[in-house]
């Protein structure tokens, strides 16, 4: 099972400025994308697979117990389909009004396989999740994107480093780098900032798919504590990048990794 946030932060401790903001996290059934969903609180979260399910309904419980009016709507999607980001705008849409504050594109998937044996199938596979979704879920939402709004991608550390076995994952990483910048450029003159966040090993269950000399090694390398970061650590950066007080940053890409990537 993903671990799940180790002290996560009350909506109602923020300073109220994400109050009656809808956000559309996706990727939100476990890991970090849970995480960043509880952080924000008002939102539409997205999964993929039925085993999921259980899962979302339980984090949209654990909203509701918040008590401070956070409502949240699940919505099964496969983001590969280019033709599913723009359904789940409009079922957010139709859930919570015509107005959308913050977008978290968070769904992700990796492939650990040396160069000469990915296949044309897997790489498509990875690009149009993690690089073709982001962008069509920006173009879905751009109609109702109130401002100031909040575009924040999730990258990895690995956009940065040549990992040996990862180079389509790094790559399409590396790609959602050059999207943030790009997009920052287009959309700020409508009051929009576009940021990404670069985490370093989390404990999820996505991390079961990277090899353990990789993770031991940047846990050595961590100047904060030598560990591991939780779900928890990258939520809060997300939040603040979602907030008012993130307003003069756009373009940006910030190391959550306890100093392990230093930009």
């Amino acid at each position: 099972m993903d671990s799940e946030s180790t002290n996560p932060l009350p909506f109602e401790n923020f300073s109220g400025n994400l109050r009656s903001k809808v956000a559309i996290v996706t990727g939100a059934s476990r890991g970090i994308g849970a995480g960043i969903a509880f952080e924000l609180a008002r939102r539409a979260g997205t999964y993929t697979s039925q085993s999921s399910e259980k899962v979302m309904d339980a984090l949209i419980e654990k909203i509701d117990g918040l008590g401070n009016g956070s409502q949240a709507i699940k919505i099964k999607a496969d983001l590969r389909d280019p033709s599913v980001p723009k359904q789940v705008v409009e079922q957010a849409v139709e859930a919570f009004g015509a107005n959308i504050d913050i977008l978290v594109n968070n769904a992700g998937a990796e492939l650990v396989k040396p160069l000469q044996d990915i296949t044309v199938e897997e790489f498509d596979s990875i690009y149009h999740l993690n690089v073709r979704a982001p962008m069509r879920m920006v173009q879905a939402a751009l109609p109702y994107l109130r401002a100031p709004g909040r575009i924040i991608n999730i990258g990895s550390v690995g956009a940065r480093y040549g990992f040996k076995n990862l180079s389509v994952y790094c790559s399409s990483k590396a790609a959602l780098e050059g999207f943030t910048r790009c997009w920052a450029a287009e959309l700020g003159a409508a009051g929009h900032t576009v940021n990404s966040v670069n985490p370093g090993p989390v404990q999820t269950q996505l991390m079961e798919n990277i090899p353990k000399d990789y993770i031991e090694m940047q846990k050595s390398q961590t100047p904060v504590e030598n560990r591991i970061g939780t779900v928890d650590d990258v939520a809060q950066v997300v939040a603040w990048l979602a907030s008012e007080e993130s307003r003069w940053i756009t373009g940006q890409v910030l190391s959550a990794s306890g100093g392990w990537a230093m930009y």
